[in-house]
């Protein structure tokens, strides 16, 4: 017999797939009940003339007031995507103590930039199975 994950996991949306061309914010996802957490950031074709899009976790203690999560309390970098590291999956472990965390873009540069990306935060290690 075979052991599934999907027991043990919760996968949570904070940043709806959508074509990129501004700055957005996704939706706080509550860590209560989890001891671990793992953003999966999604990158689609990267558009425009020499595009550029950051992402950057943030954490907050009241799903309200969101701050840069510290580069410590992450494993894995924050990707900068360009048209030359686009079409793929970035995954950071999260190892914050706030309750809440979600996932920003920012255009960084170009021309008529455009990205299709989606970010996901999985919850582990729960105190209870989801």
């Amino acid at each position: 017999m075979r052991n599934d994950i999907k027991n043990h996991l919760s996968v949570v949306q904070s940043l709806a797939p959508a074509s990129r061309t501004a700055a957005a914010n996704g939706t706080g996802v509550d860590l209560a009940n989890y001891d671990g957490a793992m953003i999966v950031i999604d990158a689609g074709a990267a558009g425009g003339t020499t595009p550029s899009f950051t992402f950057k976790v943030q954490e907050s203690a009241d799903n309200s007031t969101f701050t840069a999560v510290a580069a410590s309390n992450l494993d894995g970098a924050e990707p900068v995507i360009t048209d030359a590291n686009d079409l793929a999956v970035y995954t950071i472990g999260y190892h914050g103590i706030k309750r809440y965390v979600r996932v920003a873009i920012t255009v960084v540069a170009g021309t008529t930039p455009t990205l299709v990306a989606s970010a996901t935060v999985v919850r582990g290690l729960g105190r209870v199975k989801p």
